[in-house]
């Protein structure tokens, strides 16, 4: 098998590259890594030594690819498919990147610094993260007006992206009363067979989630 995954099934980003590779029905060995395991960690920093998943080995090709939006591009230009994850056409191509780095950067971000803040028992002033969750379901709620995906006419790479970072993001900062686009979308994306399959496969570690008590039940 050309493909090897170093993942943990708890793992946002690692999430949004299964979705990928779930959606294209590309063939790939899966390689599970404990962070706290010294092996496990040794094994994922001989692949990328900042020890960050996921990272994808294309023995194929004798490449060693990290970081969730370059794999799902990598999977665009060597597993093909007429509905691509980044679109062709520039315009779209600038959408779906632009809204990619919104869920990374602006929902999975301060989503992550208050899972820190829970995980550390810091008690932190996490005003300013809660309050931009709630910015980003809001410019969601106006993007989604006309469209039924936000990058492109089909589901792609910002999907991928979004997948995660709403599910966690609702568990931490539930989506406000009024933006009723925002819970169509993601009702949309959880519906999808390849996002079930990779929820199905986080249930026995979502325990391990801070705000585990805060997922609906229907995920549990």
């Amino acid at each position: 098998m050309s493909l090897t995954l170093y993942y943990h099934p708890l793992s946002s980003y690692c999430w949004k590259v299964l979705i990928a590779l779930y959606e294209r029905g590309i063939p790939f060995e899966g390689r599970r890594i404990d962070l706290a395991d010294p092996a496990d960690r040794a094994t994922l920093t001989a692949v990328w030594p900042f020890a960050k998943f996921p990272v994808v080995r294309d023995a194929a090709r004798q490449r060693d690819l990290a970081e969730s939006s370059i794999i799902i591009e990598y999977l665009d230009r060597f597993w093909p498919a007429p509905q691509r994850f980044i679109p062709q056409d520039a315009d779209e191509a600038l959408q779906t990147r632009l809204w990619d780095r919104v869920f990374d950067n602006h929902v999975q971000g301060p989503m992550q610094q208050i899972v820190g803040d829970r995980l550390r028992n810091t008690n932190l002033d996490l005003t300013r993260e809660r309050s931009t969750l709630v910015t980003a379901y809001q410019m969601l709620e106006r993007h989604l007006a006309s469209r039924t995906w936000v990058g492109q006419a089909a589901f792609g790479l910002a999907e991928c992206a979004a997948v995660p970072a709403l599910f966690y993001a609702r568990a931490i900062e539930p989506i406000p009363d009024g933006l009723p686009r925002v819970g169509e979308y993601f009702e949309r994306l959880v519906a999808r067979p390849s996002v079930q399959r990779v929820l199905e496969e986080a249930k026995p570690y979502l325990p391990l989630f801070p705000f585990a008590a805060n997922v609906e039940a229907r995920f549990r």
